[in-house]
């Protein structure tokens, strides 16, 4: 069957069309994306702004046309962490369903990182053993550890790239140079919100294998020596802690408009890899980490294995 999964995230609205059946490899078929910036359309009281549901409702349209057009037997849809944590939220996707006819689910964020884990449990396979996927969005870090499809432990904490570059670096949003002494006040944020839950996942065991998943770490490990997109998803990529260390140097040192020149940094999310690099460097550091491999696969492939396996228990 065909299916579409919709993901409205804090950066973008995001639809990927693949062809899939119960025990088979999902294969995409179309893939395309419309910047928002959600979470920056959200202000100090939390509300969701006019302007930023105006964009939402116009690209959740051209996602569903798009899905239309290419013969998706059913569109999965779903909202995180932006959506999630404004007040107006719920009221806003009531006028997205009442204006585009589709219902938007919430997700939560522990919910999002055991289907991010169950997309790298199965790219990865039972050989892996114990499994930790780390995934960082805009709005929060994604963490998850287990032997099994469903992870012993799941988590979310707010250390999205997009929500501390707005907290610490909003310079590097208008293209300027990250401020070094925000830079340090970032990192020793992040360390203190790990620290709990890095207690958690080293009570859970030692992980065989660490997945990083997003944007975000595939950007980090291109920007360290990893093969580019072009070269195939199965082609191993990896982002070892030394390199990482390295890239901070630099990337605290260079205006993020000149950062959005470099090849395998999207113009768009260029402002976003210092914090990211940040909060990267903070996890690894918090759970002992000397490298993660970059999977392909993360939640909207976990939502459509979700789904497939709900249709062979049905």
């Amino acid at each position: 069957m065909r299916l579409g999964v919709l993901d409205v995230g804090s950066n973008t609205v995001h639809l990927l069309v693949v062809d899939a059946h119960r025990g088979g490899h999902p294969t995409a078929q179309h893939d395309d994306r419309w910047l928002l910036r959600l979470a920056e359309h959200v202000g100090d009281d939390d509300v969701l702004s006019k302007e930023g549901e105006k964009a939402l409702v116009k690209a959740v349209q051209k996602a569903c046309d798009q899905a239309e057009k290419l013969g998706c037997e059913e569109v999965l849809a779903l909202v995180t962490s932006a959506i999630r944590e404004a007040r107006n939220g719920m009221e806003v996707l009531d006028r997205v369903r009442q204006r585009t006819g589709v219902r938007l689910q919430v997700t939560s964020g522990e919910e999002e990182a055991r289907l991010t884990f169950l997309a790298a449990r199965r790219w990865y396979g039972w050989s892996a053993g114990r499994l930790l996927v780390l995934d960082i969005g805009g709005g929060s870090l994604e963490l998850a550890s287990g032997v099994d499809e469903d992870p012993d432990v799941a988590l979310s904490v707010p250390l999205g790239a997009g929500r501390m570059t707005r907290r610490f670096l909003p310079e590097a949003a208008t293209g300027g140079r990250p401020d070094l002494a925000a830079l340090e006040a970032l990192t020793e944020h992040a360390a203190d919100v790990l620290r709990p839950a890095a207690k958690k996942l080293r009570h859970a065991g030692p992980p065989d294998l660490v997945a990083a998943t997003s944007k975000t770490f595939r950007t980090l490990a291109r920007l360290t020596g990893a093969a580019p997109y072009s070269a195939g998803l199965r082609v191993p990529r990896e982002l070892t802690a030394d390199g990482l260390g390295q890239l901070i140097g630099f990337v605290s040192r260079i205006e993020s408009r000149a950062l959005a020149e470099l090849r395998g940094v999207s113009p768009d999310r260029a402002h976003q890899v210092p914090a990211g690099a940040a909060v990267a460097q903070a996890a690894m550091q918090a759970l002992d980490l000397p490298s993660v491999r970059i999977c392909p696969w993360a939640l909207r492939e976990g939502v459509i294995l979700r789904r497939l396996d709900s249709l062979g228990s049905a």
